[in-house]
């Protein structure tokens, strides 16, 4: 992998995100949104499929030898050591909802490691990126981009804990783990999603948790995290996209995050 490969995937996976994002705008808060199931019962809509279909086809002309992974089409096989996961609509339900806390999500592998990662908020117009040594980069609007920190919180009681939905415990019998943090913590909020851990990449919450979660909204986040000084793991404290569950650090609080979260393992 020369220095040319790894710019040349940044630089389009910084408007590739962006650009899908701002194509779900077209849908969003719109009446008459139809919103279909899937198999495991997560709601889907033509803004997911449209935004997906546009990256497969933007990286397919950019980078035809990668392989291509999304949440709405499945895998499509490369023929080198690149791999570009996709979710086009990280949130669906606040989106359908009207609620602009959701994001667009690009990942790129190299080897089987995740090295970079793109968040956008079409709604927000707030995004984030990142590349493994090249620094974690927050900005909103037409505004330049500012490096992204996350906080130096060093005490649980200082925290403040953000998570998507408090239902989603049950579902790996964890709720207790919840509830410890809840107490442990100062704030509690469920601004969830791809904007919690946007939020702890920019220091403005402590620590995000996923008691379930695909590769497919893990792959940007660990990048993303990393490179703004904290920390992407499943329950045990352990770096990886392919947990079926995450935690999203400022770094210092990962162990006292963890004492907690490994006592209750997915059954």
């Amino acid at each position: 992998m020369t220095s040319t490969d790894l710019d040349s995937r940044f630089d389009a996976l910084r408007s590739l995100s962006v650009s899908a994002g701002k194509m779900t705008l077209a849908h969003f808060q719109k009446r008459g949104l139809e919103v279909e199931k899937k198999e495991d019962q997560s709601p889907v809509t033509i803004a997911d499929r449209e935004a997906e279909t546009w990256l497969r086809q933007e990286i397919r002309g950019q980078f035809s030898e990668d392989a291509v992974l999304g949440e709405e089409f499945g895998e499509t096989p490369g023929s080198n050591d690149f791999r570009w996961i996709l979710d086009p609509i990280d949130g669906t339900k606040s989106f359908i909802s009207g609620v602009p806390l959701y994001g667009t999500m690009v990942g790129l592998e190299f080897r089987g490691e995740a090295v970079m990662g793109g968040v956008y908020l079409p709604g927000l117009d707030e995004g984030i990126y990142a590349a493994q040594g090249q620094g974690c980069w927050h900005f909103q609007g037409e505004a330049p981009p500012v490096r992204a920190t996350t906080s130096s919180c060093e005490s649980l009681e200082d925290a403040i804990f953000v998570t998507s939905e408090v239902k989603t415990f049950d579902r790996r019998q964890g709720r207790e783990a919840y509830f410890e943090m809840q107490d442990a913590c100062f704030i509690t909020r469920t601004w969830g999603d791809c904007y919690g851990y946007l939020l702890v990449a920019t220091g403005r919450a402590d620590v995000m948790i996923d008691p379930i979660m695909s590769i497919w909204d893990a792959a940007a986040l660990k990048p993303i995290l990393e490179e703004a000084g904290g920390t992407f793991t499943d329950w045990f404290g352990v770096p990886t996209i392919e947990a079926g569950e995450g935690i999203g650090t400022n770094g210092p609080l990962l162990n006292a995050i963890t004492q907690i979260t490994q006592r209750y393992p997915k059954p």
